[in-house]
């Protein structure tokens, strides 16, 4: 699953250079306030919302912002989101599935249909690209958190299905409705992971060259700066090469 890994590499990084603050925060607050409204306002008691306070400290968002979304979502004030998946083909005919949370659903697909249009690529129906994809629970770990000996046994021990462990750090895969119980385990074991959320692991991966990445980065910049659209993910594989040509282009 190495285009899976490299993709989620890049994504750590642009996490740490250059994304809007602002924005990113928002994208966390608007997942926290609709996690607290469906469910119990207590993470501890909230699934959804522990793993979405998780991954917006995890990006250092403050603790003040979090109360604040989950207060909004007591409160009854929030507004009512459609969480939506939209599937389509980017440059290089790499599969594209975009995540959005919308309180309006024409005007998010309008904008997400102009943006593969323009980027040369295609939204496609519901279905089109999923099944290239298994929906898992995946947990970060930084490298010093262990070996890649001690992680594995401690994964299998937690009812974790797999481990990838590479120079920025461990990443565990479960089944979807298994992380909630595998992240907690593995925090009795490990200490607090970096992450725990839901993802799309490509199951069958699509080639790129440096003008191909170069452009499907260009697609997904685009879809992410979209308010609108929560993640992004891609089944694209690249050469090492072409991600260091990319990288030192950036």
């Amino acid at each position: 699953m190495a285009g899976h890994s490299k993709w989620a590499n890049i994504q750590h990084r642009k996490g740490r250079q250059d994304a809007a603050r602002s924005k990113l925060f928002s994208k966390f607050s608007k997942e926290i306030t609709v996690a607290a409204k469906m469910g119990d306002p207590d993470p501890d008691k909230n699934p959804r919302l522990r793993l979405a306070v998780k991954e917006a400290k995890s990006q250092s968002m403050p603790k003040d912002v979090i109360d604040r979304a989950i207060k909004k979502a007591i409160g009854g004030d929030a507004e009512n989101y459609e969480s939506i998946r939209y599937e389509g083909y980017g440059p290089n005919g790499v599969a594209v599935i975009v995540e959005a949370l919308t309180d309006n659903r024409n005007r998010t697909a309008s904008s997400v249909r102009s943006t593969f249009g323009k980027s040369g690529g295609n939204l496609g129906e519901t279905g089109s690209v999923a099944f290239m994809f298994d929906r898992k629970g995946e947990i970060f770990y930084k490298p010093e958190a262990g070996d890649a000996d001690t992680m594995m046994l401690a994964a299998i021990e937690a009812g974790a299905e797999d481990v990838e462990s590479g120079e920025d750090g461990h990443y565990i895969y479960c089944a979807d409705t298994d992380l909630n119980e595998v992240s907690n385990a593995l925090e009795a074991e490990l200490g607090e992971s970096e992450t725990a959320k839901l993802v799309w692991r490509p199951t069958t991966t699509a080639p790129v060259d440096l003008e191909g990445l170069q452009k499907l980065m260009k697609l997904v910049e685009t879809l992410e700066d979209d308010d609108d659209v929560q993640n992004v993910t891609t089944n694209f594989e690249a050469p090492d090469e072409v991600m260091e040509a990319y990288e030192a282009a950036e």
